[in-house]
């Protein structure tokens, strides 16, 4: 498990003392870069900055590729630290070009929106999306280290502090009851650094239990599989979602088909809607497009032998894996939705 660190800016300098590097590289993009990079560079000794564009759409191979030569062009070797500066985007697709650079160079993630401190940036999950599929290529390759500094917070907008509050929330619902009804108790608008480094804690626990995912870490997939499908197919529209806002939808979907298949009791169900329904609220989506989410469904990797499996709810601060689906069930929880 990579070692996260809870501090300042300026404790960069600690930690790259720590580490021997032969060259030290940047990675941001254009947001980061204005509104975060000013405040590491000064900590920081000869180094280069890659930027590259920022969202979703670019989480590419053309874009892993701007990286790759870079580096190579800079005759950087297996020595070479490269520092992640940003959101989730950043953080994934760094940590797998590091990853795959000459076979790996180490990486350092400073995640700078609440999305990628609570979940991108910890749990060794690196990739890309491919031909739409989200995170289709990729592998696990552990952060040298992950330095959190909530103050980053000051740079964000709304919606993006909503898209992370949904990780918190999942992290509440699916291991910590307690957890899920501090953070709807403090509400999205403002976070102690203790409810943070509370569902770094969750995280890391079910990581450290399974690290690649062949168990128990799946339950931090719940609401992802419908909530990706519904981020994919909105990609590049004007109804266009951020990450968590997807996910919260999908938490929504997935917890009914958890009552669906007799889990969740109708009473836990009401509340969990009750609270996700006033923050995410779903876009138009037409009965039409409905095929179109169940075959990006089918492409998530928690399905084995052409069943789609969900992880889902059994109670608030519980959830259970690999429970196989009907895709009617997939229907009726759009339906719902939406």
């Amino acid at each position: 498990m990579s070692n996260v660190y809870f501090e300042e800016i300026r404790y960069i300098k600690e930690l790259l003392a720590s580490v021997e590097y032969s060259q030290l590289f940047v990675l941001a993009d254009e947001n980061s870069k204005k509104h975060c990079y000013p405040f590491l560079k000064e900590y920081l000794t000869n180094h280069q900055l890659i930027e590259i564009k920022s969202g979703e759409k670019h989480k590419t191979l053309d874009s892993c590729n701007l990286i790759w030569n870079t580096l190579t062009e800079a005759t950087a070797d297996r020595k070479a630290l490269l520092i992640n500066l940003g959101g989730g985007v950043i953080t994934d697709m760094g940590g797998f070009c590091a990853g795959t650079y000459k076979r790996g160079i180490r990486f350092i993630n400073i995640p700078t929106t609440l999305l990628s401190q609570v979940d991108a940036s910890v749990g060794a999950k690196t990739g890309v999306d491919f031909n739409g599929y989200k995170n289709h290529i990729g592998l696990f390759c552990e952060a040298e280290a992950v330095l959190i500094n909530p103050s980053f917070h000051q740079t964000l907008p709304q919606n993006q502090m909503i898209s992370g509050y949904a990780e918190m929330l999942k992290h509440g619902l699916i291991a910590d009851k307690k957890h899920w009804n501090d953070c709807l108790e403090n509400g999205f608008e403002k976070f102690s650094n203790e409810l943070i480094q509370q569902s770094v804690k969750i995280k890391e626990e079910v990581v450290a239990s399974d690290p690649t995912e062949k168990g128990l870490r799946k339950i931090l997939n719940f609401g992802h599989t419908i909530g990706h499908a519904i981020e994919t197919h909105l990609l590049n529209t004007e109804n266009e979602l951020l990450h968590g806002e997807a996910i919260g939808l999908g938490m929504i979907a997935e917890s009914h088909i958890s009552k669906s298949k007799g889990l969740l009791s109708n009473e836990e169900y009401q509340i969990v809607v009750k609270k996700l329904s006033k923050i995410y609220e779903s876009p138009k989506i037409e009965k039409a497009s409905f095929p179109e989410i169940k075959r990006l469904c089918k492409q998530d990797k928690k399905n084995q032998n052409g069943r789609i499996n969900l992880s889902l709810l059994k109670n608030i601060g519980q959830a259970v894996y690999d429970i196989p689906i009907e895709e009617e069930l997939i229907d009726q929880a759009l339906k719902e939705l939406l």
